[in-house]
């Protein structure tokens, strides 16, 4: 869900089409309407609906980031809100274009423009439900998640006395090499977790419904969807490149976790078990180079530290 990691998104266009069709309507005998097929939609007309979908997202795009902004800057209740509501039109308008592009499949169009088409059907993170009060529900969730893991912080020694934030955390887990506080530091930004479990549980409910309106079996499938080919196709393939780098990673994986029982001994780090998470030098254990300095080959060139040397430069922000 970070890097989030957010996401919720309506405009004049369906009305302008509902007006211009009841005009046109009221100047054709009923006899003929009701006898008169549908015409078909033509790329033209695909032309100009993904034009006004263009303009129409980007501009709810650019209100969603800025009250984003604001609310990661100063996390309060009511910037909490107007982040839910900027997202709120921008996943309504995102869904509502993403059924109406569906109009255009089957029909021969440019392949640009057909990727646009198929980009606006699969381009959504999160597919709220076509009911409105269940789009406005999913915004706001996904709005408190995001403010719930942005003021998330620790305390030690209980609500009275200092506590860490994720920043401050994390510099633990980059610089420190003691166990105690590296596993004391990973499992204490865990605690923020269990009150997000329940609403995280019901924007899942929530997204997998938009997605099964929208043709989907749940939301990772319309996640899945996003690569040119059928989800379960990625999947397969997926699994097919896994296989190709999974002797490189098993030997890796190995290999740092023999330097870490060097370091660390045995009892934290037993050669036939998973690397424990928090002595990896990143929160998510999904990066190892801030532990470069204990797993680093013998006579490996170390680098260099770029922060050390702006530092001795005296080097500004700005410069």
């Amino acid at each position: 869900m970070h890097d989030p990691i957010r996401a919720s998104r309506r405009g004049l266009l369906g009305i302008a089409r509902l007006t211009l069709g009841i005009g046109l309507g009221l100047l054709t005998p009923l006899a003929a309407r009701a006898d008169a097929a549908p015409a078909p939609p033509t790329a033209a007309e695909a032309q100009k609906f993904v034009e006004a979908a263009e303009a129409r997202l980007r501009t709810l795009a650019v209100d969603t980031q800025r009250a984003s902004w604001v609310q990661e800057t100063f996390i309060t209740y009511d910037t909490e809100v107007l982040t839910a509501q900027a997202n709120e039109k921008l996943i309504a308008a995102g869904v509502e274009l993403a059924k109406e592009a569906s109009r255009w499949n089957g029909v021969a169009l440019p392949p640009e423009l057909a990727r646009k088409l198929s980009l606006l059907k699969n381009g959504l993170t999160l597919a709220a439900p076509s009911d409105p009060q269940k789009t406005a529900e999913l915004s706001r969730l996904a709005a408190s998640l995001d403010s719930m893991y942005g003021a998330g912080k620790y305390c030690p020694n209980g609500p009275s006395g200092a506590c860490l934030d994720f920043d401050a955390l994390e510099q633990t887990l980059e610089k420190s090499r003691d166990p105690k506080a590296l596993l004391d530091a990973w499992v204490g930004w865990h605690t923020i977790s269990p009150p997000m479990r329940e609403p995280y549980s019901r924007l899942v409910t929530l997204a997998n419904e938009g997605a099964r309106e929208l043709g989907y079996a749940d939301t990772g499938a319309m996640w899945r969807a996003k690569y040119d080919m059928p989800p379960d196709a990625f999947a397969a393939e997926l699994d097919r490149l896994w296989g190709q780098v999974q002797p490189l990673y098993v030997a890796l994986h190995c290999y740092v976790r023999g330097k870490l029982n060097e370091k660390y001994g045995s009892s934290l780090v037993p050669l036939d078990q998973p690397i424990p998470a928090h002595l990896l030098g990143n929160m998510w254990a999904q990066e190892w180079q801030n532990i470069y300095d204990v797993v680093a080959p013998p006579q490996t060139e170390p680098g260099y530290d770029l922060t050390q040397r702006l530092v001795a430069k005296n080097t500004t922000p700005v410069g």
